[in-house]
C-alpha cells in the first residue's frame, strides 16, 4: 500500500505535492542510487565516501553467521553484562535497541555509556561484575576523547579485578586503519569489527556499530535486517516519488520546514519512546547547517493543541498493541486543531529496522530539497577545540576558568524573555540521569512550552555534543540554550591523565557554551548545586505561578450570600 502525505492543512498539502513533483522531474531518487554527489553539492567531498549506508545491508547479511557465533561465544563465556563505550552514532542506535527490546532470555544486560559525567560513569561501574563484563569500544574515528577516557577507566578496573581475562574482555568496533584498531591489536582484544569506512556515524545503525550490540542482546538480527531490506527496496522506487516511503517523509519534512514548520515533533507509542534519541542526531547533525535545518523535537510531553505554535510538523510512530490510548487522543486533538500530522504504523518491534532505513533515506532527500550537505558536520569540531583549550588552561593554572553565573531565577528569566514564535529552548543537562531527573526535565520542558508556546528539546551532556550540537551552532538562529551543570562530586580520576572525569565534563560544558556565544546564540549556564532535582523543580515552579495561585483561589473567592441568592 503506497504511503501518501496526510497533513490536515491544504496549503501544506499543496507544498508537499509540488515538492514530490520536483523530485520526479529532477530524477533525484535515481541519482541518489547511482551515488551522484551533485544531488547535494557540486563537489564530491564527504559525499562520495559517505554513501555506504545505501548498500551496507548486503555486507551485514553476509556477516550474520559470524555475528551469531560471536554472540553465542559471549554467552558461553558467561558474560553477564556488556558495556558499550561510544558517542553519537556509535551509541544512540544501540541505546534505542536496548531500551526498546531489552535483553533476550539468557542474553547479557547492555549498558550504553556515552558520558564523562563522573556520577554516570560510577553508576555503570557499580552495576557490573567487571570480571564477567564485555566492553565494546566503539568509535569511527578511533580517537574520541570520551571513548578513550572511558576505555582507560574500565581497562584499569578490569585489571584490578580477580579472575579477569584482560584484553579478551574488550571488543573494538571501528573503521580500518584507526588508532583504535592498532590499540586493539596491541592490547589483545578479543575481536575487532572493521566497519565500512564510507558510512558516517549517524547513518551507521544498520552496520556493525548497531548490529554487534543487537546480536549480544539476543535480537533476531536477520529479522531486523529483513525489515530494513524491504524498506530499502521500497525506497528505490523512482517512477513516482509519492510511492517511495523515504522520499515522502523527506519531502514532507523539507517542504513544511520551508513553509515555517521546521520543528519535526516526534510522537511515539510508549515502547518506542527512545527512537527519538536516534532521530535527533540524524536530523540535527545532517540538516542543521548553513543557517537552516530541521529541528527535531523528541521526548516532549504531549500537551493541549493551544500549547503548540505554527512551526510544528508532527510525525507519529504508532506500535500495534501498545498502550496507545493517550497518544491517539492527543493526535485526534492536534488533527482537529489543524496541525499537520504524518502517521507511521509499526506492526511489531522489528519494524524498527525498516524505520531506521526510511529515516536515513528521508534525511538525505530532505537535505537535497533544503540545499544542504547532509553528510558533513562542520561545526562539531569547535566545541572539541574549545574543550582542549580549557583543559590546557586547567593544566597550566591548576583550575577551571572562572565563569560568572547569575542566580537561577535571573538566568532563566534572562533567557526566556527572548522567547518568540518559531524559537525553541534547548536544555543541556550535564548531570547523572535518573528517573527523577528525567521527570524533572520533562516538567521543565512542559512548563516552558505551556507558558511561552515554543518548542523544547533536552539532551544530556556531553552526549548531545555528538547529536544536536551541530544544529545548535550551524542551524537556524532560533535556539535559546539553557545549560544545567551539576557539581561533578564525588569525582573520578582518568588513568594516565592530569584531569578527572568531572574536570573533562566541566570543560566540555564550558567549551560548548563558548562556542554557542561565538555564534551569537543566547545561552546561559545554571549550577544545579548539591541537589539537581530540587534545582530543576524550582525552575519549574518559577514558570508556573498560576498553579500556586490556583490552589489558593477557593479560600479567597467563596461566593457571598448575595451572590448565592443571585445564582438561584
Amino acid at each position: 500500500m503506497p504511503i501518501r502525505p496526510n497533513p490536515s492543512s491544504r496549503p501544506t498539502d499543496q507544498a508537499i505535492t509540488r515538492t514530490l513533483e520536483d523530485l520526479a522531474g529532477s530524477h533525484t531518487i535515481e541519482r541518489i542510487w547511482t551515488r551522484d554527489h551533485t544531488v547535494w553539492k557540486p563537489t564530491p567531498a564527504e559525499i562520495e565516501n559517505r554513501l555506504g549506508w545505501l548498500t551496507v545491508l548486503d555486507q551485514m547479511q553476509d556477516g550474520l553467521s559470524d555475528l551469531r557465533t560471536f554472540a553465542q561465544a559471549a554467552r558461553e563465556a558467561r558474560i553477564t553484562d556488556v558495556v558499550l563505550l561510544g558517542m553519537g552514532g556509535s551509541s544512540l542506535g544501540p541505546e534505542v535497541l536496548r531500551c526498546t527490546f531489552g535483553p533476550a532470555k539468557g542474553a547479557p544486560q547492555l549498558w550504553v555509556l556515552d558520558s564523562t559525567v563522573p556520577g554516570w560513569v560510577r553508576q555503570v561501574t557499580n552495576a557490573i561484575q567487571p570480571a564477567r563484563t564485555l566492553f565494546l569500544v566503539a568509535s569511527k574515528s578511533g580517537g574520541t576523547i570520551e571513548v578513550m577516557s572511558l576505555f582507560a577507566h574500565f581497562w584499569n578496573l578490569v585489571h584490578r579485578t580477580k579472575g579477569h581475562r584482560g584484553g579478551a574482555q574488550f571488543v573494538a568496533i571501528t573503521d580500518p586503519g584507526t588508532g583504535l584498531e592498532r590499540l586493539a591489536r596491541q592490547r589483545g582484544f578479543w575481536r575487532t569489527f572493521i566497519n565500512q569506512p564510507d558510512i558516517g556515524g549517524r547513518y551507521s545503525v544498520l552496520s556493525y556499530f548497531g548490529l554487534v550490540p543487537a546480536a549480544l542482546l539476543g535480537l533476531n538480527v536477520n529479522k531486523l535486517l529483513s525489515r530494513a531490506l524491504s524498506m530499502r527496496e521500497a525506497c528505490r522506487h523512482s517512477s513516482s516519488p509519492q510511492d517511495n516511503p523515504g522520499a515522502v517523509l523527506g519531502a514532507m519534512m523539507a517542504a513544511l520546514a520551508r513553509a515555517g514548520r521546521d520543528k519535526v515533533t516526534l510522537l511515539t507509542s510508549p515502547t518506542l519512546n527512545s527512537f527519538g534519541l536516534w532521530v535527533e542526531q540524524l536530523l540535527a547533525e545532517s540538516t542543521g547547517k548553513e543557517g537552516t535545518g530541521l529541528v527535531p523535537i523528541a521526548g516532549e510531553a504531549l500537551a493541549a493543541p493551544s500549547a503548540y505554535g505554527t512551526d510544528r510538523f508532527f510525525v507519529c510512530l504508532r506500535l500495534k498493541g501498545d498502550r496507545n490510548a493517550s497518544l491517539d487522543r492527543g493526535l485526534a486533538a492536534l488533527h482537529k486543531a489543524g496541525h499537520p500530522i504524518f502517521r507511521l504504523n509499526l506492526n511489531d518491534l522489528y519494524d524498527l529496522g525498516a524505520e531506521f532505513f526510511r529515516w536515513e533515506f528521508a534525511t538525505a532527500v530532505a537535505g537535497h530539497i533544503l540545499g544542504i550537505h547532509p553528510f558533513d558536520q562542520p561545526n562539531v569540531q569547535e566545541s572539541k577545540d574549545n574543550t582542549a583549550r580549557v583543559l590546557k588552561e586547567v593544566d597550566s593554572q591548576g583550575r577551571l576558568p572562572a565563569l560568572p553565573m547569575p542566580p537561577p531565577r535571573q538566568a532563566l528569566a534572562q533567557l526566556l524573555e527572548q522567547s518568540a514564535p518559531h524559537r525553541y529552548v534547548a536544555i543541556l543537562a550535564y548531570t547523572t540521569p535518573s528517573l527523577k531527573i528525567d521527570a524533572a526535565l520533562r516538567a521543565l520542558r512542559k512548563a516552558i512550552m505551556v507558558r511561552h508556546h515554543i518548542a523544547t528539546t533536552a539532551g544530556y551532556g556531553p552526549r548531545y555534543l555528538h547529536s544536536t550540537g551541530q544544529l545548535h551552532k550551524g542551524g537556524p538562529n532560533s535556539g535559546l540554550f539553557l545549560e544545567l551543570v551539576d557539581a561533578m562530586k564525588p569525582d573520578l580520576p582518568i588513568p594516565e591523565q592530569s584531569y578527572t572525569f568531572g574536570t573533562l565534563a566541566q570543560a566540555q560544558a564550558l567549551g560548548d557554551l563558548q562556542s554557542l556565544h561565538s555564534h551569537q546564540r543566547p545561552a546561559v549556564r545554571i549550577s544545579l548545586g548539591a541537589d539537581p532535582v530540587r534545582t530543576i523543580r524550582r525552575l519549574v515552579a518559577l514558570l508556573t505561578p498560576s498553579a500556586r495561585a490556583g490552589r489558593k483561589k477557593p479560600a479567597t473567592t467563596r461566593p457571598t450570600p448575595s451572590a448565592r441568592r443571585a445564582r438561584r
